[in-house]
């Protein structure tokens, strides 16, 4: 009998997305950052996110800490779309024996990074269980009809990365920033084609990435922008960066590159290679993070 460690995390979710009946109320169903359905004026952008206890944060982890990374994430994958996040809905579990206060701060570092984005936050559900879990259910909208897909580049398309990668468990996975603003400048000033945001290692998602376009890559180790003291193979496999992954039109030009540069003069962009067809792809070594593999 199959498990879910032999078939892992990306083959379970083809099988249960297989054959799901969707209809004309749905523009963007699963494969990328967030969902997109109809709205009544713009397309409403759609998404839920977990962080469970001994998965994504542990037992010592600041409480306000863990609700700041549970809303973050959800944030960073509106990012990743240059959608703009609305309203949040929070479902807690934890065991009974759970301090209030320890709940109290969770939701404290809910609001605070909820706040900063101009997120509602308009209900949700609490139950028991047997660890911490938190999850955030989010709408918002994307403006003039346009949001960013994983699906939309071409061969050619040049490969970059905002800001630095590697060494997430030191505590960066905590309290990372969400590349809103970056994210909404790119998608006004360069000729971007696909982009996501980098939570799974950017081992798991590049190949994501390119896949969702039918395509190979080819990646340069060795230009990986790394955070201070970790190797280009950490920077490739820890995960939990959360940062951009987006492929620009090879025609994109320095100007634009330097407008970038003078605007997020601390938010590094830099160019780690190409998207190809499949028959020119490269062999990049595996890695990051695969849930129901990973310990």
């Amino acid at each position: 009998m199959e498990t879910l460690a032999d078939i892992g995390e990306d083959a379970l979710i083809r099988r249960l997305v297989r054959g799901l009946k969707l209809d004309s109320s749905v523009i963007a169903g699963p494969g990328d950052d967030c969902a997109v359905v109809k709205g009544s004026q713009e397309p409403l952008v759609l998404k839920t996110d977990t962080v469970v206890e001994g998965v994504h944060f542990t037992e010592d982890t600041p409480a306000r800490l863990i609700g700041r990374k549970a809303m973050a994430r959800v944030i960073s994958d509106f990012a990743a779309m240059a959608a703009t996040p609305r309203h949040a809905l929070i479902t807690l579990i934890a065991p009974p024996y759970t301090m209030v206060r320890r709940v109290l701060e969770v939701y404290a570092g809910l609001r605070k990074m909820a706040d900063s984005f101009g997120v509602n936050i308009v209900g949700g559900e609490t139950s028991k269980g047997n660890q911490l879990i938190i999850t955030v259910s989010m709408t918002g909208t994307a403006a003039n009809q346009k949001w960013i897909s994983r699906s939309r580049a071409r061969a050619g398309d040049a490969l970059y990365v905002t800001g630095r990668l590697g060494g997430s468990i030191r505590g960066k996975h905590l309290r990372f920033q969400p590349r809103m603003v970056e994210a909404h400048w790119i998608a006004k000033n360069l000729p971007l084609q696909a982009m996501m945001d980098i939570s799974d290692g950017l081992a798991q998602d590049l190949p994501r990435l390119a896949a969702a376009s039918g395509l190979g890559f080819q990646v340069d180790l060795k230009s990986l922008p790394r955070t201070s003291d970790c190797t280009a193979e950490q920077a490739w496999s820890d995960g939990e960066d959360y940062e951009l992954l987006l492929a620009l039109s090879p025609k994109v030009s320095t100007k634009k590159l330097e407008a970038y540069k003078n605007a997020f003069p601390k938010v590094k962009l830099t160019c780690i290679g190409q998207l190809v067809e499949k028959q020119n792809a490269s062999v990049a070594p595996a890695g990051g993070w695969q849930h129901f593999r990973s310990a």
